[in-house]
């Protein structure tokens, strides 16, 4: 059966409230920060809260409690009153009030979306900078692109135009030849922006590829639009799987990156531009440092969730968890966002208790059975790691495998590499992989 939920009130900034702040931290602005905006870390410092809180003030979709609104105010010298804000009840927790999306992109206003700093500041303040370039990496399901989708709100906020560009989309033709794949590109970031596609007015065989596709950009998108503009490339790893063209296409977003930075007339308009680049796996194959987008910008690897965060997350989830169970948890599956996730959501609907899910992780009924299979499957296509990966499993301690078997392992998630020797991601992993490679 399952118990009440606990009735929470809190507090949502009313217009009249929004308004009065908007004003308050402007004149701020204007008077302590040469007119500049203030980013969400200095937002932080001035008003002691965290980066997520201010953001849901700021959203206005979820409450948070009065003394957090009232230390807001504060902070820009107003006194919080009555009509500054609305009371709400939260009669439901949050797992009941919000669609929960289980290994997909967490949505812009959920509050389940679980910040990792400096990580987000880092980002906010770089996407605004010209010609900025910024690298996310990390193993599949992550958040990268939860991550991404903030970067670019973000950006949108600060008026800048955005494109958003999966590689998950594409035919396998668009990936046979670089000409496709750029002019694939070029179509698609002039639909988004909402301009007529002219690649074949730009297009001009003698040139190459890359001279075309850069030929668009500075003398078409770029000078049509009358603001800067993000281009968001997410799952890039799916260009790593055709070596013909990886380097070329790396070297070009490479060559964008420094156009902006050349000081003659044209990089004036190539600091409009700033790109994303998000990715999971390493590249395989040797790339000129002078021609890898890898070693410039903002280089940011998502790490795993803190027992903190853990615990704040599944207070989220209406859980009210004590640090042994937290524990318990996570010497199961680690700091793993997306398999954390998948527990609290199963645990807080009361589908399965904790000591059940532990002793059933790897039954193929079990929360985590599709998942596991999942991963079976993928390294599968990969017949000459299997080897490796039940060493590594069997193995009572971390041990050497060669380096570039030990970055494609890694790359499938399954394993971490530390000082140059291999252990298994998590115990979740070991225990499966032990089984179903001995059956294998």
């Amino acid at each position: 059966m399952k118990t009440p939920s606990k009735r929470k009130r809190g507090v949502i900034i009313s217009g009249q409230g929004w308004q009065r702040l908007q004003q308050a931290k402007r004149k701020m602005e204007m008077q302590g920060n040469a007119g500049e905006l203030y980013t969400l870390e200095e937002l932080s410092k001035i008003t002691h809260l965290s980066s997520n809180t201010i953001t849901k003030v700021q959203r206005r979709k979820f409450p948070v409690d009065k003394q957090t609104l009232e230390s807001f105010f504060k902070s820009f010298n107003l006194t919080l009153i009555d009509s500054d804000y609305a009371e709400t009840i939260d009669s439901l927790p949050l797992v009941n009030r919000e669609r929960i999306v289980l290994g997909g992109q967490i949505p812009l206003d959920s509050l389940l979306y679980v910040e990792r700093p400096p990580v987000e500041s880092l980002c906010y303040e770089a996407i605004v900078q010209p010609g900025a370039l910024i690298r996310i990496k990390a193993p599949k399901q992550m958040g990268k692109t939860s991550l991404m989708a903030r970067v670019l709100q973000q950006a949108r906020e600060q008026n800048i135009r955005t494109v958003t560009l999966s590689f998950q989309l594409a035919d396998t033709q668009v990936f046979l030849e670089l000409d496709r794949l750029l002019r694939w590109l070029c179509a698609i970031a002039s639909s988004q922006l909402g301009l007529p596609k002219r690649i074949s007015e730009y297009w001009d065989d003698i040139f190459g590829s890359n001279y075309n596709a850069t030929h668009y950009f500075e003398n078409y998108l770029l000078k049509e639009i009358d603001s800067d503009l993000v281009l968001a490339l997410d799952e890039v790893d799916e260009v790593f799987h055709y070596p013909e063209i990886t380097a070329d296409f790396l070297g070009l977003l490479r060559a964008w990156y420094e156009k902006s930075r050349y000081g003659d007339g044209g990089s004036v308009l190539w600091q409009k531009l700033r790109i994303i680049i998000v990715h999971s796996t390493e590249v395989c194959i040797s790339l000129p440092v002078n021609q890898s987008p890898f070693n410039v910008g903002l280089s940011v690897e998502l790490p795993e969730f803190t027992p903190k965060q853990v615990q704040d997350l599944s207070e989220r989830h209406g859980l009210r968890w004590k640090a042994g169970e937290i524990e318990q948890l996570m010497a199961l599956v680690g700091g793993n966002p997306y398999l954390i996730q998948l527990a609290l959501y199963h645990l807080s609907n009361e589908e399965v208790t904790l000591d059940e899910l532990i002793k059933t992780a790897i039954a193929e009924d079990g929360i985590y059975g599709s998942h596991l299979q999942q991963q079976l499957w993928r390294l599968k296509r990969y017949p000459e790691l299997l080897a490796d990966l039940q060493r590594v499993v069997l193995s009572p301690s971390p041990l050497e495998v060669e380096p570039i078997q030990a970055l494609k392992l890694q790359n499938l998630g399954v394993v971490r590499v530390q000082n140059q020797r291999v252990s298994p991601r998590c115990e979740l992993y070991a225990r499966y992989f032990k089984l179903a490679l001995a059956i294998t």
